[in-house]
């Protein structure tokens, strides 16, 4: 079988000081990180889609990306061709998993069944190549957004014919997954929301998608799939407004329906920042409520109002997403799925090794960033101190539920008046952060 990348090897760890471009400097599979293997704490997966259908097309021009493996048709036989693509790269950057949407991986046919069949012997390759090469699924979804039939949403589609298709096609998607030993399935809701609240009924759009994921969830439990759901938060784009907004919204919304015992989320970067926040404040706000079960690791451009998502390479941003997931404890079943795309203009295929290294290192590095911040516990210090009036007293009696107002209206009353707050620190606290990095 002819090689697509001749001229890179298996990715070597030679650690900081190498100056090979092809090499890890930080990511270390068996190096140890809080009693866990790197390669198992991070759990790395690389994305179909834009690794292996990227091509480089933007709302302002054409594909730049021509791969000299694809001959650019929507066939079976390159798609076919696309899967020994895909795991000889995922195999020589020795990343444990990919994940994809099933028209990533086969064609869509001209009708339900055509794309079924289609689906079936891509599959089939899939789970040969998965074999040979021990490379895992970490997740497979359904696209319910690009086609034409999509364009109200799917789950929320004002069309009932349309919400039958989304179900037809995501019972298929969860089977190929199931098939294929994925250990999630995720939701992502491209379309599932509304430009103009005139013509919307959301109430009735909004229960229509938690059916649909209870229809999920039902049909997962009767072929045995047992892996996790995952709903992946974004606030807009393509829509103007998504249900899946942020993670407070989509915790919500589960709560609401009954599907918290079924779903926790999947977090991506670009989206966090598209809906107003930090990626550390989703993934604290996710990990705190029980909701925090797998991440896109990505980033956006801050001077760009849209999701570009590139690799991610901030340290600082890497070094805050592993404070939080080292606090829980890794991921379970969850990953860190490269959710992102090399620029129209890197247009050689080396480009992609470049990319993945890039961030597989930067995570590295803000996994043992972090852990030493953990070490030394000086955050949980600084916290401790801060919140230390709710240890004894008057606050302790507050978080106990020992009092109400009348109580502490007594107890402001005899006192005269609040004790003086301290110093939040904070240029003091981004200063010690600087001295980890």
């Amino acid at each position: 079988m002819p090689e697509f990348f001749p001229d890179v090897p298996k990715i070597p760890f030679e650690g900081p000081s190498s100056k090979n471009p092809l090499a890890f400097r930080q990511y270390n599979p068996d190096e140890q990180i809080e009693g866990q293997r790197m390669e198992d704490l991070l759990r790395f997966s690389v994305c179909y889609w834009h690794t292996f259908r990227g091509t480089g097309v933007d709302p302002f021009g054409a594909p730049t990306l021509i791969r000299p493996w694809d001959d650019g048709s929507d066939t079976v036989e390159n798609a076919l061709k696309r899967v020994d693509v895909a795991f000889e790269f995922i195999s020589k950057l020795g990343a444990p998993f990919y994940c994809f949407h099933d028209r990533d991986v086969a064609p869509e046919g001209a009708t339900h069944k055509a794309s079924n069949e289609n689906l079936d012997r891509i599959t089939e390759k899939l789970l040969e190549k998965q074999t040979q090469t021990g490379i895992k699924l970490l997740w497979g979804t359904a696209n319910l957004f690009s086609h034409p039939r999509y364009m109200h949403g799917a789950a929320t589609s004002c069309n009932a014919d349309v919400f039958a298709f989304a179900a037809a096609q995501v019972k298929k998607a969860i089977e190929v997954t199931h098939l294929l030993g994925g250990e999630n399935y995720v939701f992502w809701g491209g379309r599932e929301g509304y430009h103009n609240l005139y013509n919307t009924d959301m109430q009735r759009e909004l229960d229509h998608l938690a059916c649909f994921m209870h229809m999920a969830h039902d049909h997962a439990k009767s072929i045995g799939f047992t892996g996790q759901f995952l709903f992946e938060p974004k606030p807009k784009e393509p829509t103007k407004h998504q249900y899946d907004f942020d993670a407070a919204a989509c915790i919500n919304f589960l709560r609401a329906h009954g599907l918290e015992e079924v779903v926790k989320l999947n977090i991506e970067t670009n989206h966090a920042t598209l809906a107003g926040h930090s990626m550390m404040h989703e993934l604290e706000y996710a990990r705190i409520q029980g909701f925090l079960g797998s991440i896109d690791a990505n980033t956006g451009d801050l001077l760009l109002g849209w999701d570009t998502d590139q690799f991610p390479t901030d340290i600082y941003l890497t070094t805050q997403i592993m404070l939080v997931l080292l606090k829980q404890g890794g991921l379970g079943s969850g990953g860190t799925n490269f959710d992102a795309k090399v620029r129209r203009e890197s247009t050689e295929p080396v480009d992609l090794f470049h990319a993945h290294i890039g961030g597989m290192d930067a995570f590295a590095r803000g996994a043992k960033i972090a852990a030493r911040i953990r070490q030394d516990g000086v955050l949980d210090d600084l916290v401790k101190e801060r919140y230390s009036s709710y240890d004894s007293g008057i606050g302790a009696q507050i978080e106990e539920g020992a009092v109400g107002f009348a109580e502490l209206e007594q107890y402001i009353l005899d006192k005269g008046e609040a004790a003086p707050n301290s110093s939040g620190r904070q240029e003091y606290i981004e200063n010690l952060i600087n001295d980890y990095l």
